[in-house]
């Protein structure tokens, strides 16, 4: 019997961790244009900016700016991913790591220049995350809210690709790789994101910014990626290899690489004076 991802959305936001490693490894980073746009934005030199990171992953935005010198504390409610970064962090005195969701985090008493969350926003509880968002800010801080969208560029193997999901899935996964545009995005600059920030009376300043990057993968590098995915993640074992299975025949067919057209999304605003 074929399973639907869709099906099981609700235990998407907590299946991150059980493929730790592979999302470390197969997801691509952010632009590092996006990283400066962010860092002009705050107005603020990098080594002055106090950041806090909201679903920090395994570091794939931390890096990138604490490379460029901004002090961060990172949020990571999965102890698996938290102990990545972590890991990756060791030796940076300016990258503080919390196992900890930004709903229940006991607050320090000082505000941020700075908060950034990427690929990680919308797990965060709608309620919440705006007020608590502007709490945490001083006035005049800066969000930053961004995005991965990832293709596969070859029509011939996206069209092979998405056969291959069909023959195990009832549909296909809410963000997938072998549409020819996404079907549920937050890149374009009218969706939930942007609408839910122009409501906002604590915010202002709202700018939606897109950037376009390539990244090639193995034929095991698209095999990692795809393990990273929620929606794949809680398939049921049996379906999860013989998609993957499937898959990695698939590209291997296709010379064991493939190109992947990846759009970032990045959302700015400004917190308006308390």
């Amino acid at each position: 019997m074929t399973e639907n991802p869709i099906d099981r959305a609700p235990e998407r936001r907590v299946a991150f961790g059980e493929a730790a490693e592979q999302y470390d490894a197969a997801r691509p980073g952010y632009p590092d244009e996006l990283v400066a746009d962010v860092l002009e934005f705050t107005g603020r030199r990098p080594r002055g900016v106090d950041a806090l990171e909201v679903g920090a992953g395994t570091g794939k935005a931390t890096l990138a700016f604490a490379a460029r010198g901004v002090t961060l504390t990172c949020l990571e409610p999965d102890p698996r991913m938290a102990a990545v970064l972590a890991r990756h962090c060791a030796g940076m005195p300016h990258v503080t790591v919390e196992n900890v969701d930004f709903e229940s985090w006991q607050a320090p008493d000082r505000r941020f220049a700075l908060l950034l969350a990427g690929q990680a926003w919308h797990w965060v509880d709608p309620e919440v995350r705006w007020r608590r968002a502007r709490e945490l800010l001083v006035p005049g801080g800066a969000i930053a809210l961004f995005w991965n969208d990832w293709l596969v560029a070859d029509e011939a193997l996206r069209h092979e690709l998405r056969a291959v999901h069909h023959r195990h899935l009832q549909g296909l996964p809410p963000h997938s790789i072998v549409d020819a545009q996404p079907r549920e995005s937050v890149m374009a600059p009218n969706s939930w994101v942007w609408e839910e920030l122009q409501a906002q009376e604590d915010f202002t300043d709202v700018e939606h910014r897109l950037y376009h990057s390539r990244h090639t993968r193995t034929t095991a590098g698209i095999v990692d990626l795809l393990s990273s995915l929620s929606s794949y993640l809680i398939l049921t074992e049996e379906t999860r290899r013989a998609v993957l299975s499937d898959v990695s025949r698939t590209v291997d067919a296709h010379g064991g690489t493939l190109e992947l057209a990846t759009r970032t999304g990045l959302f700015l605003a400004r917190a308006t004076p308390a």
